[in-house]
């Protein structure tokens, strides 16, 4: 029997979807990486569904309200629908460094939701992160294809565990094919 299962590509949001911003909250802030439209783009003719996976500390900071995460992340799925790409799902953590949550990375609990929510085959998936806790979570929830990209922050590239360590999310397109 066929696998009907749904490949996806994971996303981190900030870093690699959008240049780095101290806790980001709001659209005239939020600056999308170069070529980030293309490569989305294009996973979607190969067939991969996008779903956005982010840790929002922020929340439980204070520094803003999650109805603020809501509305940027409106504004952002409109940029995305108006280049012709749907975003499958947005999956967000509120919680703190300190917290015990299942959902923050590295724990796995957000890829795990949307794995169960969307019936996605983790083994054909990818991860595309900027931080080690990317790859931490992809890891845990049966994600092996992973790329830390550098256009986020500073990756300790001889400890890391990511398959691939590109430039920015644009040169993942010579990678997943």
């Amino acid at each position: 029997m066929s696998n009907n299962r749904q490949k996806a590509i994971f996303l981190d949001r900030d870093g690699v979807i959008n240049k780095e911003v101290g806790y980001l909250h709001k659209s005239k802030d939020f600056e999308f990486i170069e070529g980030v439209f293309e490569a989305c783009q294009y996973f979607q003719t190969i067939g991969y569904k996008l779903i956005i996976i982010t840790n929002q500390s922020g929340i439980a900071r204070g520094y803003y309200q999650e109805e603020d995460f809501h509305t940027l992340t409106e504004w952002m799925l409109t940029q995305f629908t108006n280049q012709g790409i749907n975003i499958l799902d947005v999956f967000f953590c509120p919680h703190g460094p300190e917290s015990t949550c299942e959902c923050r990375k590295p724990q796995p609990g957000m890829l795990l939701e949307a794995r169960d929510k969307f019936d996605i085959d983790m083994e054909n998936s990818w991860m595309i992160g900027d931080k080690e806790v990317d790859v931490g979570a992809a890891n845990a929830a049966g994600v092996n294809n992973t790329i830390l990209v550098k256009s986020g922050h500073d990756i300790d590239e001889a400890n890391s565990k990511a398959k691939f360590i590109l430039k920015s999310i644009k040169d993942s397109t010579q990678i997943i094919t």
